[in-house]
């Protein structure tokens, strides 16, 4: 094995810090991986030497660029894998099916950033064939062996990611996880899973399972390793109809699961399904155990609204999604594609327009419901997978034991959660048992803060290595570049204008007037009707109640683009002496105005101009 197996991030920068160089480091790595075809069945293609060559002189260039200082990119020289079902330059995208192969002349988007941050892709891993399958079995280029007992599954469909980050042969790799791809192959593996929330990382680049429902996924040896590559994969793309903007805080009034906070009430499936894994049963009472010795609260819940809402995806119209993504090569190359996949694929005609619009709604009610289920409830813990059926048993009963696997993840994206797998021991039988924290969309930083004191608490080796876990420093989330704004008139809570805040994520933060410097007039001619604020002299005015919002930085632009004149956004003086953003009123925009300060604010002149008082 090479010398650098199961580093982490930390060791990767240490060797670079001492000196050693890329040249070197993955030069050796690269000889200690066998090329021979289908000698380790974890790889579809790795890099050539040409190939190393060519990302060396990327690299060299980056460090140029950046002035010969590395701390701009975080991950300098540092090895990692991909999934074949993701685009990177100078590798084919066979997504598990070599007669779909095509060669990508660019990369997907998350690729993109990680080479910009100085990540070397050292080739693409195998899959579950286009991503349909939870067992790692179902590709023409082998099944992927789990990297603790041969025999039994690696779990998928991201296996191939999954076997090399265990091994210690790169300390990260992407996969997907439409259903639980990114879940149970680092459930069965020891290994750390990121599924984020969805459209964090843009799914750009990527070929589709179910793209309404796709995420790219990250494998890691660490909680702290996920989070550092997370921050570098996360961004807006504009180019990608999936993406979203991260809000710049979570509100106070949602669910718990959905607001901001520590997490302290976990729930806990309240008869947890084992199909018979006794083995499975006892870990999970273990790591029940030792999670009550945590300073959180676990709250036993009934799983039926989440088990209803995961049928949907492969019992529902869903699996629609998955035919509408290959739909054109299905039509002519369906003999050449897994039996097992096609047949799933091919339950898409059993569905109707009108199924799939009934479905929709009824996932819009399961969502609703368990909203209000989890209503006091932080995030929920569950076992990862359920059980580890051996290769021989999934190919004799391939889609039930799949579908068991699928148990605790098929309905998280549907729900809009995220998620982040963790080890949780081991198994008497040898195997790794691991568990799920699940929450909210973008509560992805409270999970990783809650899942290192875990690991600090209970550590297990590094994957597949016999290699001590240091101690789990979780990567600070990065800053969200945040603007307020004042608001006095129709922006305001409840009023017509109101929705360009809420559908740019911007939260409320407070109530609160202006300075007594301020008289406030209704602009002539406006629709809807609006105000505009004057700032007048020591004496001259009043104090006017405004609202002040918070919003991503990147939101504002478009914001501002949406005011008229004579209205605009200045400066505007706080009751405390604060000067925030605010709208502000052109000179001739005053004239004809009606002066309405004495109502204190345009909230009270709107209701009395209603009544007929004003």
């Amino acid at each position: 094995m090479p010398s650098t197996t199961g580093w982490t991030l930390h060791d990767w920068r240490a060797a670079y810090g001492q000196g050693q160089s890329p040249e070197s480091l993955l030069g050796e790595l690269l000889a200690s991986l066998d090329t021979t075809p289908n000698k380790d069945v974890a790889w579809i293609s790795l890099i050539d030497q040409a190939g190393l060559k060519k990302a060396l002189a990327d690299l060299d260039q980056l460090a140029q660029q950046a002035g010969g200082n590395r701390a701009v990119l975080p991950l300098y020289g540092v090895p990692f894998a991909v999934k074949d079902n993701i685009d990177a330059v100078g590798f084919e995208t066979t997504a598990g099916c070599p007669a779909y192969a095509y060669t990508p002349q660019q990369d997907a988007a998350t690729v993109a950033r990680l080479k910009a941050a100085g990540a070397v892709l050292i080739g693409k891993t195998n899959l579950d064939q286009f991503a349909t399958g939870l067992v790692g079995t179902r590709s023409p280029y082998g099944a992927v062996p789990n990297t603790f007992k041969p025999d039994v599954v690696s779990g998928g469909s991201s296996s191939g990611s999954a076997s090399v980050v265990a091994r210690g042969l790169v300390p990260f790799a992407l996969g997907t996880d439409t259903a639980g791809s990114g879940r149970v192959p680092a459930g069965l593996n020891n290994l750390v899973g990121l599924k984020p929330t969805k459209g964090q990382f843009s799914i750009e680049g990527v070929v589709p399972a179910c793209k309404s429902l796709d995420c790219v996924s990250i494998f890691a040896l660490t909680v702290g390793d996920a989070g550092a590559v997370q921050q570098v994969m996360a961004g807006y793309q504009p180019t990608d109809p999936f993406s979203r903007q991260a809000p710049a805080t979570l509100p106070d009034d949602a669910p718990a699961i959905r607001r901001n906070g520590p997490i302290k009430r976990l729930a806990i499936p309240e008869q947890p399904q084992w199909f018979g894994d006794q083995q499975a049963e006892a870990a999970w009472n273990t790591a029940l155990s030792n999670w009550r010795q945590q300073d959180v609260e676990l709250v036993p819940t009934d799983f039926g609204l989440m088990s209803e809402l995961a049928a949907l995806l492969y019992e529902g119209p869903w699996v629609a999604e998955r035919h509408a993504a290959v739909e054109g090569f299905m039509a002519e190359h369906a003999s050449e594609m897994n039996p097992v996949v096609k047949g799933i694929i091919e339950k898409a005609g059993r569905f109707s327009a009108t199924d799939t619009f009934k479905a929709q709604y009824r996932k819009e009610e399961l969502v609703r419901a368990i909203d209000e289920q989890l209503q006091d409830i932080d995030a929920l813990l569950v076992p990862t997978a359920p059980t580890a059926p051996t290769i021989e048993a999934v190919n004799a009963d391939p889609v039930t034991l799949n579908s068991q696997l699928g148990t605790y993840t098929n309905f998280v994206n549907l729900a809009d959660f995220c998620a982040l797998a963790v080890p949780a021991g081991f198994r008497d039988d040898g195997l790794p048992f691991g568990v799920t924290l699940i929450s909210g969309a973008w509560k992805d930083a409270e999970l990783q803060r809650l899942a290192s004191q875990w690991l600090n608490a209970h550590p297990t080796p590094l994957g597949a290595t016999d290699l001590n876990r240091a101690i789990e420093e979780p990567a600070a989330p990065a800053p969200v570049d945040t603007i307020t704004v004042a608001v006095v008139g129709a922006h305001l809570s409840g009023m017509p204008l109101n929705t360009q805040l809420t559908e740019r994520n911007a939260v409320l933060l407070e109530q609160t007037t202006t300075s007594a410097n301020y008289r406030l007039y209704a602009l002539p001619n406006t629709t809807p009707p609006k105000p505009g604020l004057k700032r007048v002299g020591p004496d001259e005015g009043c104090a006017m109640i405004v609202e002040v919002w918070q919003m991503a930085g990147s939101e504002f632009g478009s914001f501002v683009d949406l005011i008229p004149a004579p209205l605009g956004i200045g400066n505007v003086e706080l009751a405390d002496g604060r000067w925030v953003n605010g709208f502000i009123c052109e000179g001739y925009g005053f004239e004809g105005a009606r002066d309405v300060t004495e109502f204190g604010g345009w909230r009270a002149f709107i209701t009395a101009l209603k009544s007929g008082q004003a």
